[in-house]
């Protein structure tokens, strides 16, 4: 009983140290990715940016992501996660402090590029970590919590977002400039804490008694996975591997989702509302959605973690997205009003969407690292993130082509839904014999 105890003790002593400051610099990285959506208006009214326009850059951060994804991984398996995370910070904080220089279409796409390419391996690096620290039947719960900074940036940042773009004039600049400086600066100086605040592994944590270091090995050594050996060794397992190209077409369904929402969701919001609507208005209630992709987390996450079910509680929080994207375009009210004069019918719909996407995260990360560790962990999450987060660039520029096209977003969405009912598909496919 008394040994229950002490292992229930370290576990907490881990979470707190660990868990709450890693959420903290997601949330400043999740905002500095998607604030550009609260930009849209004010570069379409600044700038002359069409939806396709600004479609294409949102998505441009994803195409600079993927392409420095696993090599940033890899290197920082070598370097060590400190080091590595720190310089990752820096860099995506002034590149997002630079988009405030944004003047045409080509600076636009180049910076938005250029974001992506500094923060590439943040994430995957973040979930290659939290393998040195739990064990598998600990490590649904600690991605979710890890994670649910994603929604949580939205919730404060959409808010935030709105007051920053009231800001308009003050010194002569738009408040998207100003959005974005002020944005950005968060992600530089958390980056210089990080040499100080991050340990490497639970070897180099001060904070920790050797006891509690040897206790926390036993638990890790007692699931060590396939560990393939060089880095020809881990592309060449990864390569042969289906189950990894399956789930990076699950994660890219995601993605699909996830980002063509987020980065639309403020501007089908303000349409909705009609003109002269507030951006602060517009921030709050952007806001809603992400709530639901908070509880959504927690909960599907908590629950898998509870019952060690990982298949249907992957793919079935996509399916519930899924629906949540059809039903917002689901004619409602009287004379057969479209969803789009309807707000809170919208807001519902969104919310919906969100609880799927982010409630399926957290399992989801499980299943890579349950039958991978060590080198190949770090390439075949890398992987799977990188292939998958193509997806963040095809949904934001997808629907922007649509609405350029037909002046909705509706053949957008089913696309996105139809997209995410094949990634769910594949994870069933996936996980059918584990």
């Amino acid at each position: 009983m008394h040994q229950a105890s002490a292992l229930a003790a370290l576990h907490r002593k881990v979470d707190l140290r660990l868990l709450p400051y890693l959420f903290l610099l997601y949330v400043v990285a999740y905002l500095d990715r998607v604030n550009v959506s609260f930009a849209a208006p004010g570069l379409s009214q600044s700038l002359g940016f069409t939806s396709g326009v600004f479609g294409l850059g949102a998505g441009m951060f994803f195409a600079g992501y993927v392409l420095c994804e696993v090599p940033s991984n890899l290197i920082l398996r070598r370097l060590g996660a400190r080091l590595w995370i720190a310089r990752i910070m820096v860099t995506w904080g002034m590149v997002a402090c630079g988009m405030a220089l944004v003047h045409a279409q080509w600076s636009f796409h180049t910076l938005r590029f250029l974001l992506g390419v500094a923060e590439a391996g943040f994430l995957p690096g973040i979930i290659y970590y939290l393998t040195l620290w739990y064990p598998p039947q600990r490590r649904a719960r600690a991605v979710a919590l890890f994670m649910a900074a994603t929604p949580v940036a939205g919730i404060v940042g959409a808010p935030l977002s709105g007051v920053l773009l009231g800001l308009d004039g003050a010194w002569n600049l738009d408040g998207w400039r100003w959005m974005f400086v002020l944005e950005g600066l968060p992600a530089v100086l958390l980056g210089f804490s990080v040499l100080r605040l991050l340990p490497d592994g639970p070897d180099d944590a001060p904070w920790l008694e050797a006891p509690e270091r040897a206790t926390l090995a036993a638990e890790l050594a007692e699931s060590p996975g396939e560990e393939p050996r060089g880095l020809r060794g881990i592309l060449a397992a990864l390569a042969r591997d289906r189950r990894v190209w399956l789930l990076s077409v699950a994660y890219f369904a995601l993605c699909v989702g996830m980002y063509g929402l987020v980065m639309w969701m403020p501007t089908i919001i303000g349409e909705i509302l009609g003109p002269g609507s507030s951006p602060v208005r517009v921030g709050l209630l952007s806001a809603i959605p992400y709530l639901g992709g908070v509880v959504g987390m927690v909960l599907v996450g908590r629950h898998s973690d509870r019952t060690g079910e990982r298949r249907w509680h992957t793919a079935g929080p996509l399916l519930v997205s899924a629906a949540g994207f059809l039903l917002s375009l689901a004619p409602i009210g009287p004379a057969g009003a479209g969803a789009a004069h309807s707000p809170w019918w919208s807001l519902f719909c969104f919310t919906i969407a969100t609880m799927g996407l982010w409630g399926m995260l957290g399992p989801f990360w499980t299943i890579p690292t349950g039958f991978l560790s060590g080198a190949a962990a770090a390439g075949g999450v890398a992987l799977i993130n990188s292939i998958g987060n193509t997806g963040g660039f095809v949904g934001p520029t997808l629907v922007g082509m649509v609405r350029d096209t037909t002046g909705s977003h509706a053949g957008g969405f089913l696309f996105i839904a139809a997209t995410m009912a094949l990634g769910a598909l594949c994870v069933l496919v996936v996980t059918r014999r584990r």
